[in-house]
């Protein structure tokens, strides 16, 4: 089970470090979780493994992982209230594209595949 955790840990470490590093946009836990994704590929564990374990034990508990954003909302609420128009709109149009990128996705691997013409 420690092996797993190390597994986890140490890819964002390795993620924190790249994304600092190289000064990026992207968080460093999603670059380390893009490296696990990729060593997870290539090695191709048994569902034994202990990377699995821990992921499968961290996944049962997940919803205590939304406890810091939830405190953060509340402490932000002010500043939330003052700029629900701003917040709103983002996110409305950030749903709209991520809806728009799907379907593009969907057409194009339906397409490839030659189900739908």
């Amino acid at each position: 089970m420690l092996n797993g955790i190390l597994w986890l840990v140490g890819c964002q470490l390795v993620g924190e470090v790249i994304a600092r590093g190289l000064e990026l946009p992207v968080p460093g836990p999603v670059i380390g979780m893009v490296l696990l994704f990729i060593a997870l590929s290539i090695v191709k564990p048994p569902e034994s493994a202990n990377v699995f374990r821990v992921s499968d034990a961290l996944l049962r508990h997940l919803q205590l992982l939304f406890v810091p954003a939830g405190v953060g909302v509340v402490t932000y609420l002010a500043v939330l209230r003052s700029d629900a128009l701003p917040i709103i709109g983002g996110l409305f149009l950030s749903w709209l594209a991520g809806l728009a990128v799907v379907g593009w996705t969907v057409v194009l691997f339906t397409r490839r595949k030659g189900t739908v013409r």
